[in-house]
């Protein structure tokens, strides 16, 4: 299943993400979280992209034929650039299709100290339209309703979204937020631009205080007074703050589907059970 098509039968999209774990055994042992997360009978799993992750050693590929093969779920591959080439790259996308896999999530990605960058690629634009000339791919993009860390201001970051669309991405995601307003200020801009494809609302279950203070540094992403005070109040208990952060998410996802988004994205960090709560929560909302 093409993901983009999936948005023409259905709305909300409801959607999850997950990381490949580092160590093989560990990757023989995700069974566990993808039999609870097929059963929530999500319309797609992402898999995300390790730094440093090539083609001579890419759990996230692998990853994502176990999901195809054993559960019947369509994977969304994520594909980074800024760590390889083009010839990298196109052998990537050749094990995608000698396992049947047609969906990519393509990233420039962040740079990482550890792991020298490459030439070939410098914007993820310039991989969208690489990977749109190998092959019969869909290809899918990442938005930010805060602003890309790296872009100069709003208006640009609007236009090298145009540009990333106008390339050939079809379905775009949303990098986490914890207000809802900024999303729809967002998807307007977005609109205005003349950019139609359909646009995913990337949600962060909050389980972990350290954890969340870390992810909004690497992608700037705001925190309202009223996430604060929750942090505030419950962030050194961490079963009132699982509680607290489950019933935000919650709340934020009933709103964003009565708005009418066209899709939510689920950041389930590998963990079932964060998964489990929310559907449970939504489920007679979509």
């Amino acid at each position: 299943m093409i993901i983009e098509n999936i948005f023409k039968e259905k709305k909300p999209v409801v959607s999850f993400e997950i990381f490949p774990p580092k160590k093989e055994a560990e990757l023989n042992n995700i069974d566990a979280t993808l039999k609870t997360l097929a059963q929530l009978h999500p319309d797609f799993i992402s898999v995300t992209f390790g730094a440093g992750g090539s083609s001579a050693d890419n759990k996230t590929v692998e990853l994502a034929k176990k999901i195809k093969r054993d559960y019947g779920i369509e994977p969304l591959v994520h594909l980074t650039c800024i760590s390889n080439s083009k010839e990298e790259i196109r052998q990537i996308l050749g094990q995608m299709e000698d396992a049947g896999l047609k969906n990519v999530l393509a990233l420039r990605g962040d740079m990482n100290p550890n792991v020298p960058a490459k030439n070939d690629f410098r914007y993820a634009s310039e991989l969208v339209a690489f990977i749109k000339e190998q092959g019969d791919f869909h290809v899918s993009g990442a938005c930010y309703p805060e602003v890309h860390l790296e872009a100069p201001d709003g208006i640009a970051d609007i236009r090298n979204l145009k540009k990333k669309v106008d390339a050939g991405a079809g379905h775009l995601v949303s990098q986490l937020f914890f207000d809802n307003n900024v999303f729809y200020d967002f998807l307007t801009k977005v609109r205005i631009a003349g950019i139609d494809a359909p646009v995913e609302a990337g949600i962060m279950p909050v389980t972990n205080k350290a954890q969340i203070k870390r992810m909004v540094t690497m992608c700037g992403a705001s925190l309202p007074d009223k996430f604060e005070r929750i942090l505030e109040k419950y962030g050194e208990s961490k079963e009132a703050l699982f509680d607290a952060g489950m019933v935000y998410a919650i709340n934020q996802i009933v709103e964003l589907i009565s708005y009418g988004v066209d899709g939510i994205h689920i950041f389930t960090m590998n963990n079932p059970v964060v998964a489990g709560r929310i559907c449970d929560g939504i489920k007679n909302l979509v």
